[in-house]
């Protein structure tokens, strides 16, 4: 009764200041779902839309004493479609997103429109988020990349000095509250409707999503009000980075010029990449939630790695440099590529995966090499899901310039344990002290353990076929037996 009454006083024309009150109240009561039957109807979304001047798509925001209205009315719609499917099947309908890019479109040139800015990129973002259906209208009716590409840019405050770079004003202050708040709504929004944005198909949109990313890279290089919101808005672009096409990915990376003090490699400015480096140490030193922290910065840098030759020898270089100390096994320590092997045997098997993914792709694929950095014991598990435990390398193709080993590592080499992946000083044979018999009957009574195991399904045995994949261990004995026969000059 309370809403419907709050909803009677407010379609008709009263004070702005009675308005306000009236949809604060609302917007309290929108919190509960219980409540949302006599609000989500066509009739009184409209009054809603029409107060949020959603409404009258020709009318400029001019009036600042409307802005309160607005901007409540705004906040009264995300509760409402938030808690209810009624009001997200009639804000299609209503074809309420195409208003608010309309009303996005009026906020650009308007002083002390923040905060309706940011409400109107909030409700895009749940529309974008609940309803599938209005994402695809966003994404190819309204031109809402574009849309919402401009609303990131103009939060953001971008400055371009040529195509895909922007200005780096070292001394500029950090964003304040509201426009930070406003550039992750953007983000959050962007990510929602460049889902499945893997294939370019044509140079308008490559061309979008190089601006896009050039837009993220400033972001990355820019400081929120405080550390939280600084790493809340890292963590977007990193997000909305992931759906960028990698080819469009080099606009990370530009070449420096001399005035810039940033991190250089091989002529190019990489600062935007350190950020990422620290942000993916960061996640991994928190040690808690790394499916939603960290699997998302791994995988972009990944990506990056294996697309763009510079990114991934200036990531190697700070990850896996030349090996030196080799007393220690590969997980032990407080290096970045210590934390990475950890991780490579982590319970939760998508982030055991990416990491090892990542760490394989920075040895170009190399099983050699990965195994000279992690230890077979770290690897086996990506081997074995890539077919790898006999050698060789992945598919993808790199650059041909060579590892180069330290003096340290060849002279230790030889004595190194390829499973654990340290020097070990040289054990003891237990049993040189056992005569043959002894010996003979601690290996038979090792193959009955093994032999009881397997006949009670416990553990299967398994061997490596020649191909590299793995098999029941008779099958791929039969299969190196085969293989020998047929490779034999005898007639």
């Amino acid at each position: 009764k309370l809403c419907e009454g709050i909803l009677n006083i407010l379609e008709k024309d009263t004070k702005t200041s009675c308005q306000v009150a009236c949809l604060e109240a609302l917007r309290i009561l929108s919190r509960d779902k219980k409540v949302l039957v006599p609000v989500t109807t066509k009739r009184n979304m409209q009054i809603l839309m029409r107060l949020a001047k959603l409404d009258t798509v020709e009318d400029p925001l001019e009036r600042a004493s409307e802005f309160p209205v607005i901007v409540e009315a705004l906040k009264c719609l995300c509760n409402i479609i938030f808690n209810s499917a009624v009001a997200q099947e009639l804000s299609l309908e209503l074809n309420l997103a195409a208003m608010l890019c309309s009303l996005l479109e009026k906020c650009k040139d308007q002083q002390f429109a923040d905060d309706i800015k940011c409400f109107a990129l909030r409700l895009l973002f749940l529309l974008s988020l609940l309803h599938t259906d209005i994402r695809s209208q966003l994404r190819q009716e309204l031109q809402g990349v574009q849309v919402l590409t401009r609303a990131l840019e103009s939060s953001l405050s971008v400055r371009w000095t040529e195509e895909y770079k922007a200005a780096e004003d070292r001394d500029r202050p950090p964003l304040s509250l509201q426009e930070t708040d406003c550039a992750i709504e953007a983000l959050k929004a962007l990510f929602n409707v460049t889902l499945d944005s893997w294939n370019v198909h044509s140079e308008n949109e490559s061309h979008q999503f190089r601006y896009m990313a050039a837009i993220l890279r400033h972001c990355l290089l820019t400081m929120g009000p405080t550390e939280d919101k600084t790493e809340e808005l890292h963590s977007n672009a990193i997000n909305l980075l992931s759906n960028v096409p990698v080819s469009c990915l080099d606009v990370l990376i530009s070449p420096s010029s001399q005035e810039e003090t940033d991190i250089k490699y091989n002529g190019m400015n990489m600062g935007a990449i350190q950020i990422l480096l620290d942000f993916m140490e960061k996640r991994i030193d928190k040690g808690s939630s790394y499916r939603e922290g960290l699997t998302p910065v791994l995988s972009l840098l990944t990506g990056c790695c294996r697309t763009h030759r510079n990114i991934r020898k200036f990531i190697k270089a700070q990850v896996l440099p030349p090996l030196r100390d080799v007393s220690n096994r590969p997980e032990v320590g407080t290096t970045v590529r210590n934390k990475l092997v950890r991780l490579m045997t982590h319970v939760d098997l998508g982030v055991k995966q990416i990491a090892a993914e990542f760490l394989f792709v920075l040895c170009k694929e190399r099983v050699d090499s990965l195994l000279k950095y992690t230890g077979y014991g770290n690897a086996a598990g990506l081997l074995a899901a890539r077919g790898l435990l006999a050698g060789g390398r992945g598919d993808h193709w790199y650059s041909d310039d060579e590892d180069t080993d330290t003096e340290e590592y060849k002279s230790a080499k030889p004595n190194i344990n390829l499973i654990t992946g340290h020097l070990e000083e040289p054990m003891p044979n237990p049993m040189d002290e056992m005569t043959e018999e002894q010996k003979e009957y601690e290996a038979m009574k090792l193959v009955n353990m093994f032999d009881k195991l397997s006949r009670d399904e416990l553990i299967k045995p398994m061997g490596v076929r020649p191909d590299g994949t793995m098999a029941p261990l008779e099958e791929a004995v039969s299969q190196y037996h085969t293989n020998k026969q047929d490779s034999s000059d005898s007639d």
